[in-house]
């Protein structure tokens, strides 16, 4: 037998049947390498135990031991998606944390991070973020982490917030869409900085600005004479395109930049980069000391400009899909060596909306599903499909009146593969594990536990058959609202199953473990400085 296959016998009165369970397959990535490899979880803990670099037999363990051999799926840390809008309480029409949380664990998701809005109220102070969490409990299929938020005035309320457990911080510099979550100014930014210069946290920015000089105005050129009015018909995506150019992103960039000596020490992000433009500019902070990084959004690396139709609005999001050209920038940045990469993660920015807010023309719209009858449990799709507004006078097509976020929880693991595989037939699964699990575990304080196949670190694990193949239709998509740019697209790579803390959680053949309901933990340890 051997050594370490067991944890230590557990006290005679609540000893379990069986104090382990193992997993194996000739293909895992553990510590960031794909090779063979056999785990040892803890029944007790959910830990992972033990790991041995090659697929023992299950003589090798006590007899009864669960004991099953994935073989030739690959076994993948799960996923860490730490940009997820669930929306829950206030706009729980738009997501919630019962349905976004199984969408994310069909995809291999077994962590999210929640972002401070679109919820009513938003995660701007402590008694919100109760609020938050109590909206959550016994709903969540995966572990579910929070972000606070930054807006004017809110200031004393941010370490607080911190105390509470809330993994970092997000402001916008660009008008967010809803009311209550107003933008920050450079003011604002300086207070915000000198408050959190010495504090265990990350402070991350939705980095638009409009220049002093620019040929657009965002959203509001519909509105606007010349110089400012739109290029074209509004119903155009290169219209909206043209309104929020790339200079978007490096002034709101070089704004924040030019503050970062306030607080050298506090760890600075960019969500949902889109503009290569800005690469340069966050390459050269990094040289000079600066703590920043960057995330980029699966559609980015997989969705371009050139190819999305008059009044799809399914692809509205901000900062908006570019140019295949700038795609292709992206993913060179992306494949660049650990040290030299200014983008270190890959996120979903899962947000989404009711339909009708997406002022979608009837060849892109959601088929309407039958009401269900009266007591069916909140997690009825045809429940959740029909909790939608009246549709307002815009016109369909809108790309500047609708509604903007691009809806994809659970699907980002086989966005990646297809395109990556796409790219590169030698792209490999373990770039995949270091932008979606590592990296992003160690972005929201939590690279101890999650993110990697490794023992001590919760046994957080996907089965992903990386040959299969599967189109996206109502049926694949989990979140609540069915709208999203990837419908009827053909991606590459299953999840087979999800398992969470030691858990099988879910699989593709027996679907959601139903009996035992949501397991998921909400994630409310304060964060330790980094070192």
């Amino acid at each position: 037998m051997v050594p370490h296959a067991t944890t230590p016998p557990p006290a005679a009165h609540s000893n379990p049947p069986h104090p382990i369970i193992v997993i194996s397959s000739s293909r895992a990535v553990v510590a960031g390498r794909l090779t063979g490899a056999t785990i040892v979880i803890s029944n007790t803990t959910g830990k992972v135990t033990s790991i041995f670099h090659s697929v023992l037999p299950p003589t090798d363990f006590p007899e009864g031991t669960p004991y099953t051999d994935y073989s030739p799926l690959i076994l993948l840390p799960g996923l860490v998606d730490a940009h997820v809008h669930l929306n829950e309480p206030g706009r729980t029409e738009w997501e919630g944390f019962w349905t976004g949380t199984r969408a994310a664990a069909f995809g291999g998701v077994t962590t999210v991070v929640d972002m401070p809005l679109n919820a009513i109220p938003p995660t701007t102070t402590v008694e919100n973020f109760k609020t938050k969490i109590d909206a959550a409990k016994g709903k969540c299929w995966v572990d579910v982490g929070f972000y606070g938020g930054v807006i004017p005035g809110n200031v004393s309320e941010l370490k607080g917030l911190v105390k509470e457990g809330v993994r970092g911080f997000k402001g916008f510099l660009i008008n967010s869409g809803v009311e209550e979550f107003p933008a920050v100014t450079s003011t604002d930014i300086e207070l915000v900085l000198t408050e959190l210069r010495d504090s265990a946290t990350t402070l991350m920015f939705h980095a638009e600005m409009i220049p002093p000089i620019t040929a657009s105005v965002g959203d509001d050129v519909q509105h606007s004479m010349p110089p400012l009015a739109p290029s074209g018909p509004l119903t155009y995506y290169s219209t909206f395109l043209d309104s929020r150019p790339p200079s978007f992103e490096t002034y709101a960039i070089a704004e924040i930049l030019s503050l970062a000596h306030l607080a050298p020490d506090l760890a600075l992000h960019i969500v949902h980069l889109s503009a290569i433009e800005a690469i340069p500019l966050l390459r050269e902070a990094r040289s000079k000391g600066i703590k920043i990084t960057a995330e980029t959004c699966f559609h980015y690396l997989s969705l371009t400009a050139e190819s999305i139709k008059d009044g799809d609005t399914r692809h509205k999001c901000c900062p908006p899909i570019r140019s295949q050209f700038n795609q292709d920038g992206l993913w060179e940045e992306l494949l660049q060596d650990q040290t030299d990469g200014v983008i270190k993660t890959v996120v979903s920015d899962h947000s989404p909306c009711t339909p009708n807010i997406k002022l979608l023309p009837k060849a892109f719209a959601p088929k309407r599903e039958s009401h269900c009858k009266e007591g069916h449990n909140r997690d009825c799709e045809s429940c959740a499909d029909s909790d939608v507004e009246e549709e307002g006078p815009e016109e369909k097509g809108d790309f500047f009146s609708a509604w903007g976020g691009i809806s994809s929880v659970g699907l980002g693991l086989p966005i990646l593969w297809t395109e990556g595989t796409k790219r590169d037939e030698d792209f490999s699964i373990e770039e995949v594990v270091r932008w979606c699990c590592k990296n992003t575990a160690k972005q929201v304080g939590l690279g101890k536990s999650k993110g990697d196949l490794s023992v001590g670190f919760d046994a957080d694990i996907v089965v992903f058959d990386d040959e299969a193949k599967f189109v996206v239709e109502p049926s694949t998509m989990l979140f609540r609202n069915k709208v999203s740019p990837y419908e009827n697209k053909t991606l590459k790579g299953v999840v087979r199953e999800t398992w969470l803390r030691g858990q099988r959680i879910y699989s593709r053949e027996d679907g959601f473990m139903e009996k035992a309901g949501p397991t998921g933990k909400l994630l409310l340890e304060p964060r330790e400085m980094s070192k």
